[in-house]
């Protein structure tokens, strides 16, 4: 099997990064790495700490030659981004978030599919993880592609924006939507009726996180959060701050702010172009503090 391996790789840990809710498509396996997809590629991932300071450590990735680790892991992985001058600035500039990031300390925002981000997120609406990643893997296998199998299982592409524009909600029974069904047929319709190139386009640096927030939520079932989850997670627009429930509690919980405006302005003067990943520190914060109340 082909294996990478990049040795001192820091800021980086994968449950901080697959257990954060900003990708579904990737389980924890028995030895602490993790096995996925991301569009048609399969791959293992494995990080091992060094020990000392430092906190860089080994990463392995098998399944994945050298050249598919040039040309998209690396940036799939945001290995690029300097995450330590990042939480460095963030520290600084908001004394109370030095604990979140203490907690997520090596989380990275993964670069994903825009198309599929956008079908995520509107499935993980009044959803929970576990049950979000079966309603995507079930779209999968009955609508994507065979991709291949690795370690005995099968994986399967999320299906092309034409293969579900030509179906009715009921065609999606079997994945158990409830009345997202809809909401995936009808975007699905728009993507192809606009062309895929204009959902593409919003990554781009030209265009601002607001012209694209006012174009997300133009689709079927996409409001406020998960329009900015979907930039924030594909779109690299950074400044985005996703509010939801959780990240009610923790804005009230550390700084005591309650509506969402409060909370957006506060983003915005607090963390600046880092907003989104201040709010991933924030949310990896609550959630793991808050499982021992559930």
């Amino acid at each position: 099997m082909n294996r990478v391996i990049r040795e001192n790789v820091r800021d980086f840990d994968l449950d901080h990064i697959f257990d954060c809710g900003q990708a579904f498509r990737w389980s924890r396996q028995p030895d602490g790495s993790y096995t996925g997809i991301a569009g048609n590629r399969i791959a293992n991932i494995q990080f091992e700490p060094c020990q000392g300071p430092g906190g860089q450590g080994r990463l392995t990735l098998s399944n994945v030659t050298e050249e598919d680790f040039d040309t998209f892991w690396n940036d799939y992985l945001d290995l690029d981004r300097d995450y330590g001058r990042i939480k460095k600035e963030l520290a600084e500039r908001d004394p109370i978030i030095k604990k979140a990031i203490d907690c997520g300390r090596g989380i990275r925002l993964l670069q994903q599919d825009k198309w599929e981000t956008l079908l995520s997120f509107i499935i993980s609406q009044n959803n929970h993880i576990p049950r979000i990643k079966k309603c995507i893997e079930a779209l999968c296998r009955q609508f994507g592609q065979k991709a291949g199998q690795l370690d005995g299982l099968s994986y399967y592409t999320f299906p092309d924006p034409e293969a579900l524009a030509v179906l009715e909600p009921e065609d999606l029974a079997e994945c158990r939507l409830g009345y997202r069904a809809k909401y995936l047929i009808g975007t699905a319709r728009k993507v192809v009726a606009d062309g895929a190139d204009m959902l593409e386009s919003m990554g781009s640096p030209d265009v601002t996180a607001a012209e694209a927030f006012e174009y997300i939520t133009g689709f079927p079932g996409v409001g406020p959060k998960v329009a900015n989850c979907i930039l924030l997670f594909s779109m690299g627009k950074y400044d985005c701050f996703p509010v939801d429930v959780w990240m009610k509690k923790v804005m009230k919980q550390l700084y005591g702010l309650e509506t969402a405006k409060e909370i957006d302005a506060f983003a915005s003067r607090a963390f600046g172009q880092y907003g989104g990943i201040a709010q991933q520190y924030l949310f990896y914060y609550i959630r793991e503090t808050g499982r021992g109340e559930r």
